[in-house]
């Protein structure tokens, strides 16, 4: 079943890069009382992801701090290390995106937003959308229905919705 709006997220462990090794974070912990914006997609290092949703965010991001949103989340399924690596190398981490791995689907699956596309290596990895989160409940969904385009999940668009 994929997630929709009004939705509660499920509870889900993910993973992030600290300075001592990879780290589980509990998500529930960062939505319980507060505005999110989760975007997930495809992979780190792949075109779009790379050229145009995570830029999206990053030129988004004090628009979407001034209307109230406390934290901005990537999710993709890859390695906590692959993770970190492309937040530094784009500079999303710097811009205060928190790059989060969700290495085995979890929650991504969980929520319905998983597909395969074994012929190009992607197995169990996340559609490309974007959510407007409050205290754990989906307020807005964008989803898109090609994984290598991004528009409809763009930061801009997110952000166009909360107006």
């Amino acid at each position: 079943m994929t997630i929709k709006t009004g939705d509660t997220l499920p509870d889900a462990t993910l993973l992030q890069m600290a300075e001592d090794g990879p780290q589980q974070v509990a998500l529930a912990d960062k939505l319980k009382d507060r505005k999110v914006v989760i975007f997930g997609l495809p992979g780190a290092y792949t075109g779009t992801c790379s050229t145009a949703h995570v830029p999206s965010f990053m030129i988004t991001f004090d628009d979407f701090k001034e209307k109230g949103v406390d934290e901005i989340i990537c999710v993709a399924v890859n390695d906590p290390f692959v993770m970190k690596a492309w937040g530094d190398s784009t500079r999303a981490i710097e811009t205060g995106i928190t790059m989060l791995a969700d290495a085995e689907s979890q929650f991504t699956t969980a929520i319905g937003m998983n597909f395969s596309a074994p012929p190009v290596g992607f197995v169990n990895r996340s559609k490309r959308y974007s959510m407007l989160v409050e205290n754990g409940v989906v307020k807005i969904l964008n989803a898109e229905t090609n994984p290598g385009e991004c528009e409809i999940s763009a930061g801009e668009t997110l952000l166009e919705a909360m107006e």
